[in-house]
């Protein structure tokens, strides 16, 4: 006895396999880019759209955006930018080392009650040439000192280049998004997320280190990509007829790689504003080295790590980490030039008669004083009202207050029953962060299970930037670091917002639901921005309304 005949003759019928039958559910299969594509995905091509129209030229496209949100990011930051009139927070130091490099090339000593000497009005400078001990290195005070150059030394003075570098990196966030979604409206939409972040915002706005060396991170981040898409565009162009060659994969020199050397320098003067940028020194340099190990894999190499290894790995730690040490030794200029910068002349006195007599003198004694900074900043364990740890960090518990000035009824002018308050509090945009906290997860999916290398960039970045400081969970330190990660944060939540608004091969009902659920959420986090905006800019608020804005009781 035989089995009936199931087969397409006897039903008149083709076969139909897995994919014909999903097919009539909608489904259509992913087309299948060639090896060049996967190597160097195109950016996005100009058409008849708005922009066409318009009858502007395509290549401005990619400008055209990133510059409007820069604008617009820009002329928030420089609002009442003197504002608040004072010295607020570690602004004491920083803005005082800062004139002082500009005057004696090393930070000098400043007489009691200099800050209200020099708010006051004539003017007091009260520095003198007596060394003061130090613990940053001074590439930061270097750049907050041509403000001060231009603008002399005024709350104004000390913060504009802080907010002149708070609106560039915008700026470049834009555009790194753009290169790497391959999408102008994605790096936008990254770019502004910063725009209206409150802690990147405030850092803008205040002469401390952090956002200076969040900016030269994120441009050495910018240069790596810009060299990951130039190195793989010459392995594309070097394969046979669009096909993996493991002979070309294997053996092809790479050249010359510049922007591998600007990211080298980017990061020495990261190192040279604080010594937190090692961290990211050390992981960018891991993260460039895998970005070859996939651009040989995809080329067709059949042993990608032995060849990056031999081919990639010594170019690339030779671009990052001696560069890096030139560059920060370098920032040291001021102080090795001069004669009277704190343990100077060490190597003439008490380290006469130290090992290592070959080395020279002065190089000597940046060691030993590094070495005496290095013991500070791991010993500093001083209670402080703001300090927190940095698992809290992630979801803004424990904002920092800059300043803060409280008024009875009556009181300067406060006509508020309750009194009146004014506060700077450097907190992130709470609902940013917590969308964040989503977005981070969604990242991890991308990377650990569907292999997206972008995702892994940004938990790179934001790895580099935050769980170090796990590791230092008994030292005093805040939450204002965090701004250091945050332009990948911002990066990580317009990826996980484009993925809720749905791919462009969705149905028309599942994209207009996800652009309705995306666009609510945008709303809201610019409506939370605009909420804490008296805040962020030190704005008079009754009491009431500032306890309002309290939503959480360690804000406080």
């Amino acid at each position: 006895m035989t089995a009936p005949d199931r087969g397409p003759a006897a039903a008149g019928q083709t076969p139909a396999d897995g994919p014909d039958r999903l097919r009539r559910y909608g489904y259509l299969p992913r087309p299948r880019p060639g090896v060049r594509e996967r190597l160097v995905p195109p950016f996005p091509q100009a058409g008849s759209g708005m922009w066409s129209a318009l009858g502007i030229e395509p290549r401005w496209r990619g400008w055209g955006g990133p510059l409007l949100v820069a604008l617009l990011a820009g002329f928030l930051r420089f609002w009442q930018l003197g504002s608040p009139h004072a010295v607020i927070f570690d602004e004491t130091y920083y803005a005082k080392d800062a004139w002082s490099l500009r005057e004696l090339l090393y930070e000098g000593s400043w007489q009691e009650g200099a800050n209200d000497k020099i708010l006051a009005d004539p003017q007091v400078i009260p520095l003198t040439e007596a060394p003061a001990y130090v613990v940053h290195p001074p590439v930061g005070k270097w750049v907050i000192a041509l403000g001060e150059q231009m603008f002399g030394l005024t709350p104004f003075g000390w913060r504009f280049m802080v907010a002149v570098l708070g609106t560039v990196s915008i700026l470049m966030l834009c555009r790194i998004g753009r290169r790497m979604f391959r999408s102008t409206l994605l790096g936008c939409l990254a770019g502004a997320l910063m725009a209206v972040d409150g802690l990147h915002f405030v850092m803008s706005r205040t002469a401390l280190l952090d956002l200076i060396l969040m900016f030269f991170v994120l441009a050495a981040f910018g240069c790596l990509l810009v060299d990951r898409d130039r190195s793989r565009a010459r392995l594309a162009a070097a394969l046979p007829d669009d096909r993996p060659d493991h002979a070309v994969a294997a053996t092809l020199r790479l050249g010359a790689r510049p922007w591998r050397l600007a990211a080298g320098v980017c990061l020495g003067l990261a190192c040279g504003t604080k010594w937190s940028g090692l961290f990211v020194l050390a992981a960018f340099g891991l993260l460039t080295v895998a970005w070859d190990v996939g651009a040989r894999r995809t080329a067709g190499a059949r042993r990608p790590v032995r060849t990056v290894l031999r081919r990639d790995a010594g170019p690339a730690f030779l671009s990052l980490v001696p560069v890096a040490g030139l560059v920060y030794v370098a920032s040291w200029t001021g102080w090795f030039v001069s004669d009277g910068g704190y343990y100077r002349d060490w190597h003439e006195n008490a380290g006469a008669d130290t090992s290592f007599g070959f080395v020279p003198g002065p190089l000597r004694s940046l060691w030993h004083y590094e070495w005496q900074k290095f013991g500070f900043h791991v010993d500093l364990t001083d209670e402080h009202a703001y300090d927190s740890h940095p698992a809290s960090w992630i979801v803004a518990a424990r904002p920092v207050s800059y300043f803060y000035e409280s008024r009875e009824p009556g009181e300067g002018g406060c006509a508020e029953p309750g009194g009146c308050a004014q506060e700077v509090l450097a907190l992130g945009t709470p609902l940013l962060w917590w969308l964040g906290c989503a977005a981070l997860v969604y990242a991890l999916y991308r990377w650990a299970l569907r292999r997206d290398w972008r995702s892994g960039a940004l938990l790179c970045g934001i790895a580099a930037g935050y769980l170090p400081w796990f590791h230092f969970q008994d030292r005093t330190i805040f939450y204002f670091y965090a701004v250091v990660f945050v332009p990948f944060l911002c990066l990580a939540v317009a990826q996980l917002l484009a993925a809720a608004a749905g791919p462009p091969r969705s149905t028309e009902v599942r994209r207009a639901v996800g652009l309705v659920v995306t666009g609510v959420l945008l709303l809201l986090v610019v409506w939370n921005f605009v909420y804490f905006w008296p805040l962020y800019t030190g704005q008079e608020l009754s009491m009431e309304e500032w306890r309002a804005r309290m939503w959480l009781g360690t804000w406080i």
